[in-house]
C-alpha cells in the first residue's frame, strides 16, 4: 500500500503553536507529511526562506508525538499544485481558524483542484486554544514589546525578539 502524503503549505512567518496545532493533527492522516514553506514575497516576509525553513524543523523536530508520521520542511518557489505534485502528494491540508478564512481558502482549493484534480484538499478547523493565532498578530505583539512565549515555540520567541532587536538597533543607529 502506497504512503498517504499531504502538504501544508504556508509562509510560516513565524511558525506560530496554531500551525503545530495543525500539523500534530495532520500527522493523524497522512504518512508522509510535508511542510511547504512558501517564497511569498508579496507579503514581505520578516525572516528569508532559509531563516523559515529552519525554524518550522526547529518546531517540527521538537514535537513530542508525531503519530507515526514522517515529517519532511521544504521550501518552495513555484505553483503549490506543482510542489504537490512533486512530492507525491494526494492532499493538501489548510487550517481555518475562523469562517472569514473559508471564503478565501475555498476560492483556492476550487482553483487547485482545476490545476490538479488528483490531489484534494482537507480543511481542519483550529482548535478553540489556536483560533485567534495569526503570525501577523504575533509579530505586532512580539515588535511592540508584548509577549508572545503563549503563541509560538521557545526557539521561535528567540528568533523574534533576535531580529526585533536588529530593527530596533538599525533604526536607532539611522538616527543622528
Amino acid at each position: 500500500m502506497a504512503d498517504r502524503v499531504g502538504v501544508y503549505p504556508g509562509t510560516f512567518d513565524p511558525i506560530t503553536n496554531g500551525h503545530l496545532d495543525i500539523i500534530n493533527r495532520a500527522t493523524k492522516l497522512v504518512d508522509r507529511l510535508i511542510i511547504g514553506v512558501a517564497v511569498n514575497a508579496g507579503k514581505g516576509p520578516l525572516f528569508t526562506l532559509e531563516e523559515r525553513a529552519d525554524l518550522t524543523r526547529a518546531a517540527v523536530d521538537a514535537l513530542p508525538n508525531k503519530n507515526g508520521c514522517t515529517i519532511e520542511v521544504r521550501p518552495f518557489d513555484n505553483l503549490l499544485m506543482h510542489f504537490a505534485a512533486e512530492c507525491g502528494a494526494q492532499t493538501i491540508i489548510r487550517g481555518l481558524r475562523a469562517v472569514s478564512d473559508f471564503e478565501y481558502e475555498f476560492q483556492m482549493a476550487g482553483m487547485n483542484a482545476r490545476v490538479n484534480p488528483r490531489i484534494d484538499t482537507v480543511f481542519l478547523m483550529a482548535s478553540e486554544r489556536c483560533q485567534f493565532i495569526s503570525s501577523r498578530f504575533v509579530k505586532e505583539i512580539g515588535r511592540l514589546g508584548g509577549d508572545i512565549s503563549t503563541f509560538v515555540p521557545e526557539t521561535v520567541r528567540k528568533a523574534l525578539e533576535s531580529r526585533f532587536a536588529e530593527e530596533k538597533a538599525a533604526a536607532g543607529g539611522n538616527a543622528t
